[in-house]
């Protein structure tokens, strides 16, 4: 069984990880042509992106 310290950071990378999928995959499309829209998106990718590769560390010096 995992810790809940453990359990927590695999959760968190499970959600990161929809969200991120969501921006890739439905949100950006809507945003029909409003550029600080685009551009919002685009920005909370590359975040999503970087609070995931920060979770794979963090999980592998754990299990």
């Amino acid at each position: 069984m995992l810790e809940n310290h453990s359990y927590n950071l695999i959760e968190q990378m499970a959600e990161e990880n929809k969200s991120l999928w969501r921006i890739k995959n439905e949100y950006k499309k809507d945003t029909s042509g409003c550029s600080e829209c685009s551009a919002f998106w685009e920005k909370l990718e590359k975040d999503k992106e970087t609070h995931i590769a920060d979770l794979k560390v963090l999980i592998k010096t754990h299990l």
